[in-house]
């Protein structure tokens, strides 16, 4: 079969975040994926290189370039490339759109998570970031929880503003601790690496939904709001050791090891057990997640040919 080039805009439009969802749950059916991920550093500026291979699914492979100065200067912050090969044969099969692999794969792993950790009836979402990732969120659980309220809560309110206009004039709120007690999803997408959720905020019945920290210094709440939560995952492999929303606190003894619950794998126990138990969901990609996420795409693509 020929090589596929899948460019974003002509990619998205057979995509649906449900069906994300469903080849997320059948990847992880698979046998467990042999991952290897490289993160070298300067200063703020991040490479991330990142591969998988999962027996009857195949090999991906996803280079990122993360540069936090370059909107200022008019650039993507984010750069990269995904190679998709065959599995039986180690062929290429596709070059799919990095930006379209990422905010699907990103957005979706949460939204997996969502589906399995918070109430199915949950109405408020706070959204706290107004960046790209903010955005694809909204439309994210917009799909799986299409009666649900959302209010987004950014540092800078004239973002938050813009935000909010472009994605259907969600609330805008300036107290983040109100806006975190009052919620019944927070999904936080930002660059903090100072906590800025605390877990005295958390309500029963909550779920929590931790996207923006990807280095070993960066953290999105405190101590206290790892202890008061049930921790899950998307993957031991590419959170424990590599995510300071993990790595701290494990290494301080704000928690032990076995306070993590359990990854995508362990799907028995991943799951919320009561109503009133607030659940923790750190969503730490992985190129595991970018296979799945870019065969999904590559599916969809061909089916609608």
């Amino acid at each position: 079969m020929s090589l596929t080039i899948i460019p974003f805009a002509e990619g998205e439009a057979h995509l649906d975040w449900l069906g994300l969802c469903a080849a997320l749950q059948a990847g992880h059916d698979l046998p467990r994926a042999e991952i290897a991920d490289t993160f070298l550093y300067r200063g703020k500026d991040t490479l991330l290189n990142r591969s998988a291979w999962i027996d009857g699914m195949g090999i991906a492979v996803k280079c990122a370039t993360i540069f936090p100065g370059n909107p200022d200067k008019g650039d993507p912050m984010i750069n990269g490339a995904v190679n998709l090969y065959d599995d039986a044969n180690g062929t290429l099969s596709a070059l799919v759109d990095f930006h379209l692999v990422t905010k699907w794969k990103t957005a979706g792993d949460s939204l997996y998570a969502a589906t399995r950790l918070a109430r199915p009836d949950s109405e408020n979402i706070l959204i706290v970031g107004a960046g790209t990732v903010g955005r694809s969120l909204w439309q994210a659980y917009s799909a799986a929880f299409p009666k649900a309220r959302f209010t987004l809560w950014n540092r800078t309110r004239a973002n938050a503003e813009k935000m909010a206009a472009e994605c259907g004039g969600m609330a805008v709120a300036d107290d983040l601790e109100a806006a975190v007690r009052a919620a019944d999803i927070v999904t936080s997408a930002t660059m903090s690496t100072d906590p800025l959720i605390k877990g005295d905020w958390f309500q029963p019945g909550q779920h929590i939904d931790l996207i923006g920290a990807y280095r070993p210094d960066m953290r999105e709440v405190d101590d206290e709001a790892l202890r008061r939560t049930r921790v899950f995952v998307d993957s031991f492999e590419t959170t424990v050791g590599h995510i300071g929303e993990i790595k701290i606190p494990l290494e301080s003894g704000a928690i032990p090891r076995d306070h993590l619950v359990a990854d995508y794998y362990e799907r028995e126990a991943f799951h919320r057990r009561s109503d009133d138990e607030i659940t923790l969901f750190k969503n730490g990609g992985g190129a595991h997640l970018d296979l799945m996420t870019s065969r999904y795409i590559l599916d969809a693509w061909r089916a609608a040919a």
